[in-house]
């Protein structure tokens, strides 16, 4: 035992050892989700980090330590966030027929879910650097960190809540459809991806490549939208 001890002090110690086990937890959700159908409360993020917290407790890892080899993965963050380019782009012609409607909603959907997390938080009595933190929940990781960060926020509070909103939203966004009778996959999409950026579209993408293209056009769109609304408020301020 003593070294088998060592022997996981040593590896534990290694980036790449993180890297590899949050990369092993990741297919090993998405074989679990695929066995199980894909049901909504099956989701790849959720079940990694169900499979990853359990073992950073188990052998005290600090996150500064797992995230070494974790930044590997947070790095791609970006170049995924730019491109998202790519289905706006294949469908123009579809924002282009609905485009006003699409504005509606982008403005209506990013207000609503900014406004309201922050209505809520602040009722509660929470201070300036957690409302900062919480503005930008709707967004990605990369853009919103940026933004709390630039309001006075705490970027990796802001990540742990943009993680959640995406999770919730993958969670219920089909079930909660269905009750609401919403039948149009670009609508459905289109909700998702801008309350729950790209956990949300991943979902989407599960359900119908309509929802999923919508999806991560709302995405893109929402975070430049919140990015241009919240640099305008710190200039105001």
């Amino acid at each position: 035992m003593t070294a088998l001890g060592d022997i996981w002090i040593y590896l534990a110690a290694s980036p790449l050892t993180w890297l590899g086990i949050t990369l092993a937890a990741y297919i090993l959700s998405l074989r679990i989700a695929e066995a199980i159908g894909n049901p909504p409360f099956a989701n790849s993020v959720l079940l990694t980090a169900a499979l990853i917290i359990p073992l950073l407790l188990l052998s005290d890892t600090s996150y500064p330590v797992y995230f070494e080899g974790a930044q590997f993965v947070h790095f791609l963050l970006g170049p995924a966030t730019v491109s998202l380019a790519i289905p706006l782009f294949r469908n123009l012609h579809a924002v282009k027929r609905a485009l006003l409607p699409i504005a509606v909603a982008l403005v209506a959907g990013s207000l609503t879910a900014m406004g309201s997390a922050l209505a809520i938080v602040a009722l509660f009595g929470a201070p300036a650097d957690v409302l900062a933190s919480i503005a930008p929940k709707s967004v990605s990781a990369p853009i919103a960190m940026e933004l709390a960060k630039g309001l006075g926020g705490i970027p990796s509070l802001a990540a742990v809540l943009v993680i959640l909103t995406g999770i919730t939203g993958a969670v219920i966004v089909t079930p909660l459809m269905n009750a609401l009778g919403i039948q149009n996959y670009a609508a459905r999409g289109f909700a998702v991806g801008v309350a729950s950026h790209g956990i949300g579209t991943a979902r989407a993408l599960q359900v119908s490549d309509t929802a999923g293209a919508f999806s991560g056009i709302a995405m893109a769109l929402n975070g430049a939208f919140t990015a241009v609304l919240i640099a305008g408020l710190v200039m105001l301020g």
